[in-house]
């Protein structure tokens, strides 16, 4: 453990998260995300220190900046006949039954691809992105093209497929670097403008950036490969799940952020959550390492909507922050999940969420009316209903990180964090059948602890494409994990192999550490096929086609620093009426703060604290663990 005081901050779409550690305790505040992410990061954290010795960062600007195209303008300099790789992608479909589905409009123009620096005019674009066929394996062409458009316009931003996503696949490859230079511009901007407030107010020397496979990097690394995190904020939620998992000696568990735009969730095993070294974020594709969280747009800001056929429907899209939820009352008048919650009677009339933001009871009634009205429903149908809806869509995302990916989710606990992750956690977990449900302390700025519990990290990748029984495979595997120690001095490395049958399309990503051989590889790879597919083929041969390492350094604290839970004031806070699918109930109203440890509650009820609300059914318990988390059971 590294000691000092520390300070992280987690932006999501509707509020800003910051937890601070002063060596003895946790302090935290909770306020709406404001358009530029900086005011809210720096006014959040004057309020809780004055000066720290590390200021971590988990930010959706990125993430922004592609949802509302507002990048830089970006030239494409690629191999002849390849000009339209991004455009032409991959055969699957969007969706696969809605023929007006259609991937998003490429973010390179193609009067912005050329083969022949000669053919643009580099004046007129922010980003260049340069990405040639077999750059993966000989990346000389593509480092003398930076050198001339350095020499027409040194100031321009750069991204290079050979240090971006040195991997085989152009589509891939291509995309990649085309999002990284589209993001470079604006994400680096507000990286400057950023550590420069935060300079300006004393609060640190420097800024530490979560990335998207849950690790630490420097802004000045952030700027430069922005496609690293666009999955910033919710990486740190799931290494927080993560250490508590670890911290509760549970092997299996499933982290579930819900907070006011979307819910993240993510499987974790023996401590680890799941890698992802693919995936398409806003329909884009993206060939970094990121955390295998599953998002899904239902917050406890998604508005209710009635469709064509008359149904009842909720999200995907969010109130947000400005003007957010009716009850905030900042001008929204659409009907969201928190107020639903309210009409139920699960949040408190008059409530302030994070201390400050009082929630108005009539104007969430009057909204849930509205829709009502257009759905046909009473008051009391369109809250529950709402809830059902938003629930089951939940509960969808749960599954597509578990059942479908070959995992039984019964033998796993739900880790329910965010804002609004109390409120329906149980729900999910028992239609899953799963074990039960860990809401952790200070669970609505979670992954804002998730920050201060994360190591620096660096990811290396290089694409190689070797037959079983190939004496290469071990030279390429030990240079992948020389690199990364060098980038990362005194970092734990771990190497691993992307591995497929021979003529397969698509690989799985197995542990591998140089000079263990090739029979124990296909070992590892036969039982993940298993796991993923349900089958394997023991005698057919493999192929290595790329090999990964990753260093991790050493996190500012972990889990375990963390002092046992010491209760303060009342925990009991009266009674209040809930409504629910089977009528009106009398739940019993806590206060988290003053419960403690080893307490045992009986729902129905309700555990209130400053930035989160839970809430246990009827028939279900929860204990106080030591270290403040309640774990609830049924």
């Amino acid at each position: 453990m590294v000691t000092g005081r520390i300070i992280g901050a987690d932006v999501g779409g509707t509020f800003t998260d910051l937890v601070t550690w002063d060596g003895w305790g946790i302090k935290t505040a909770k306020l709406p995300t404001t358009p530029d992410q900086s005011d809210a990061v720096v006014t959040g954290s004057q309020r809780l220190a004055a000066r720290v010795d590390a200021f971590l960062h988990g930010t959706t600007t990125a993430t922004n900046a592609l949802l509302e195209r507002a990048g830089a303008r970006t030239l494409l300099v690629t191999s002849p006949g390849y000009e339209d790789v991004i455009e032409i992608g991959r055969q699957d479909r969007p969706s696969l039954y809605d023929p007006f589905a259609d991937r998003p409009e490429p973010l390179v123009g193609r009067a912005d691809r050329v083969v022949d620096l000669d053919d643009a005019d580099l004046a007129a674009y922010e980003a260049v992105a340069v990405s040639l066929l077999y750059s993966f394996d000989d990346p000389g062409q593509e480092q003398s093209i930076r050198r001339q458009i350095l020499d027409a316009a040194p100031e321009i931003a750069i991204s290079l497929s050979s240090e971006v996503a040195p991997e085989f696949r152009e589509f891939e490859r291509t995309s990649t670097t085309v999002l990284n230079a589209y993001l470079q511009p604006v994400v680096a901007t507000y990286f400057k403008r950023l550590e420069e407030r935060v300079q300006a107010a004393g609060i640190a020397e420097r800024v530490g950036v979560m990335r998207s496979s849950g690790g630490l990097i420097t802004t000045e690394r952030a700027a430069q490969l922005p496609a690293a995190i666009l999955l910033s904020g919710p990486a740190g939620g799931s290494v927080a799940a993560a250490a508590l998992a670890t911290a509760f000696d549970r092997d299996q568990v499933v982290s579930f952020d819900m907070g006011g735009t979307s819910t993240d969730v993510c499987r974790i095993e023996d401590g680890r959550p799941e890698i992802s070294y693919e995936r398409a974020v806003a329909g884009y594709a993206c060939r970094m390492p990121s955390t295998a969280i599953h998002s899904v747009g239902a917050g406890g800001g998604s508005i209710g909507w009635v469709d064509s056929g008359g149904s009842l429907r909720v999200g995907p899209k969010s109130a947000g922050a400005d003007p957010g939820p009716a009850c905030y009352r900042k001008g929204g008048n659409e009907a969201t999940v928190t107020d639903a919650n309210v009409v139920l009677g699960r949040m408190a009339p008059g409530a302030a969420l994070g201390g400050r933001l009082e929630i108005d009871h009539r104007l969430a009634e009057q909204a849930i009316e509205r829709l009502g009205h257009d759905a046909g429903l009473s008051l009391e149908q369109t809250a529950l209903g709402m809830i059902r809806v938003v629930e089951e869509v939940m509960t969808g995302a749960v599954r597509s990180v578990s059942i479908e990916q070959g995992v039984d989710p019964r033998g796993a606990w739900l880790v329910a964090f965010g804002g609004a992750g109390g409120l329906h956690a149980t729900a999910l977990a028992r239609s899953l059948e799963m074990v039960g449900v860990v809401v952790p302390a200070h669970a609505g700025v979670f992954s804002a602890l998730g920050l201060l519990l994360s190591a620096p990290r660096v990811d290396e990748a290089r694409s190689v494409l070797l037959r079983s029984g190939d004496s290469g495979l071990d030279q390429e595997v030990a240079m992948a994990a020389a690199k990364a120690e060098q980038r990362l001095p005194g970092g734990v490395v771990t190497t691993m192999v992307d591995v497929r049958y021979l003529g397969q399309s698509h690989e799985i990503t197995v542990p591998y550490r140089a000079e263990e051989g090739w029979y124990r590889l296909a070992v590892r790879f036969n039982a993940a096929h298993h796991e993923r597919n349900g089958f394997h083929r023991e005698d057919d041969p493999i192929e290595a086609v790329t090999v990964r390492a990753e260093a991790v350094g050493s996190a500012w604290f972990t889990f375990d620093d963390l002092p046992m839970w010491e209760p303060h004031g009342d925990a009991g806070a009266g009674t209040r009426t809930v409504l629910t699918g089977d009528g009106p109930v009398d739940a019993s109203v806590y206060i988290r703060g003053g419960l403690e440890i080893g307490a045992e509650i009986v729902g129905p009820a309700i555990i209130e604290e400053r930035e989160a609300t839970i809430w246990i059914g009827a028939q279900e318990r929860a204990e106080v663990h030591r270290t403040g988390a309640l774990e609830i059971t049924w």
